[in-house]
């Protein structure tokens, strides 16, 4: 395990060296993140500014999701994307076959080769907004941020694993990215609580796609109104879509025969 975190930094450090050499590219992403944090921002605070609440959310609460949000979009933006988008082109141009040479983990090395270091400010925007509203709320307690921040490595481990397995379909399919779109489109739900949606929107955003999970249950933590179920829910069904991810990546993996083949 040591070797695969000094190597995590290995790969941090190149990467922050090949991406800051463009440093126009580092103001134009921070303008970028914090303009979309404003626009849902502002969307709040059309939808709450009379003092109106949102699926029994009021503004600071509601701002909490949106930080959770925020931190996850970060996560996929310094993860993900520079890393699971790639298996599609790698399959179809032959390099994945050196991945699977190389004496390490193939699923560690497309999961976090690259870095997107620049997508770094997505995460400090999205805790800068959890820390505002609920400093502003005083409804915190010590136990329910401890709570919140394992729901929201769970969270991370939960978007992984399904950008994982979506991605890994390129063994068969090479147009991922439809998909990858598709789920992304869903994903941005998680912007607002679950129960702002009716009926059928809370089934599908908490059984089908758990972005409840992923983002309204660890703001659910944070304003102290959380329930010992959806806690144990939402680390039950990371723990399981990790497994599946693992199981369905050696599962492509056994029928890959390569480019070349």
């Amino acid at each position: 395990m040591r070797r695969y975190w000094r190597l995590i930094g290995i790969f941090a450090a190149s990467s922050i060296s090949a991406q800051l050499e463009y440093r126009a590219n580092f103001v134009v992403n921070v303008v970028g993140s914090l303009l979309t944090a404003l626009g849902s921002l502002f969307g709040l605070s059309i939808l709450l500014g009379t003092g109106s609440s949102l699926g029994g959310w009021n503004q600071l609460e509601a701002i909490v999701v949106v930080g959770v949000f925020t931190l996850v979009e970060g996560f996929m933006g310094v993860f993900l994307y520079p890393n699971l988008n790639k298996i599609a082109e790698s399959v179809r141009t032959g390099s994945m076959d050196f991945t699977l040479l190389k004496p390490l983990d193939a699923q560690f090395l497309v999961s976090f080769r690259n870095i997107g270091i620049l997508r770094v400010t997505d995460l400090l925007i999205g805790l800068g907004m959890i820390v505002y509203a609920t400093a502003h709320l005083g409804s915190s307690s010590a136990s329910g941020v401890l709570t919140a921040a394992l729901l929201i490595v769970a969270g991370f481990a939960s978007v992984y694993a399904i950008w994982l397995m979506l991605c890994t379909t390129a063994f068969w399919w090479i147009g991922v990215e439809n998909i990858t779109e598709l789920f992304w489109g869903f994903f941005r739900a998680g912007q607002f609580p679950v129960t702002a949606f009716p009926g059928w929107g809370r089934i599908l955003f908490t059984f089908v796609i758990p972005v409840a999970f992923i983002t309204t249950v660890p703001a659910e933590a944070l304003v102290g109104r959380v329930e010992i179920g959806a806690v144990f829910g939402a680390l039950g069904v990371s723990l399981l879509l990790i497994v599946i991810s693992r199981v369905f990546w050696r599962f492509a993996l056994r029928g890959y025969t390569s480019a070349s083949s």
